[in-house]
């Protein structure tokens, strides 16, 4: 490992550490398509198997033989070190998961490309919360759908509270942000997808109905708390499904959903 003792906290290779602006880290002009932060030896690990290239990583000494194996691939990759006071200082946390990686941003697939062999697939519609959209995640990766797509108001699953809250399952399911509905709905359409929006609506099927005999494709479209789908993804639906609900609870959290919209919808 090429490891190097922290000895000035101005030093360009921890620039990217510095007060940890997910925002910022997306906008830098290299490398190309910015950077995203990996908390954690186990989640390092997952975003490494999954082709993710480091940039460097952030650990106190006690760490490193944890790390040595992730980067026997990448022995030019410089391993920063320092006491947890400098950590903290440098950061603005403190770090009490180990390490942390800057990563390169993976560039995201084609819509069509991803959708061609999947037969599962989850559309999150402007959700904002990140931490939503990491329990989603997780859910899609334990319930075997094939991948998600985002709209372009989404929250970023890059960013480090959607990667924690999903156990580094971001990583390793396949997704992409998707155009505007007019265009995503023809991509889908060619990919023989149909699409069913979970929401509240005098149009709605029972989940359980709607499982009974599944289409072969689907889409299951969810939308933010509070606003839920909008106008046009309910237009853009084949079938609107909504699930029964006891005790005057009209819903469930948009997480909790997705899982039992996906239990239920899982391939036999």
């Amino acid at each position: 490992m090429r490891i190097v003792p922290i000895s000035d906290l101005d030093a360009d290779g921890l620039s990217d550490y510095a007060r940890l602006t997910d925002v910022a880290l997306r906008r830098v002009s290299e490398p190309e398509g910015g950077l995203y932060i990996a908390e954690s030896h186990k989640v390092i690990a997952r975003a490494i198997a999954a082709g993710h290239e480091p940039r460097s990583i952030l650990l106190q000494e006690r760490w490193l033989a944890d790390v040595e194996p992730l980067l026997d691939r990448f022995p030019d990759v410089p391993v920063y070190v320092g006491n947890s006071d400098v950590l903290e200082k440098l950061t603005g946390y403190h770090m009490h998961r180990g390490a942390l990686a800057a990563l390169h941003r993976p560039a995201l697939p084609d819509m069509a490309t991803l959708l061609a062999d999947a037969s599962r697939v989850v559309i999150l519609e402007d959700i904002v919360d990140h931490t939503n959209v990491g329990a989603i995640f997780r859910s899609v990766a334990g319930l075997g759908a094939d991948a998600v797509l985002i709209t372009p108001r989404c929250a970023d699953p890059l960013y480090r509270r959607s990667v924690r809250v999903s156990m580094g399952t971001v990583l390793q399911v396949p997704w992409t942000r998707m155009p505007e509905w007019p265009d995503a709905r023809r991509i889908l359409d060619e990919a023989g997808f149909h699409v069913a929006a979970l929401a509240l609506d005098d149009r709605a099927i029972g989940l359980d109905e709607f499982a009974a005999n599944p289409p072969e494709r689907i889409a299951i479209t969810l939308g933010a708390e509070g606003d839920g789908l909008s106008s046009q993804a309910l237009d853009a639906a084949d079938t609107t499904v909504m699930i029964p609900m006891l005790h005057g609870v009209d819903s469930l959290n948009v997480a909790s959903a997705s899982a039992v919209a996906l239990w239920a919808l899982r391939r036999s």
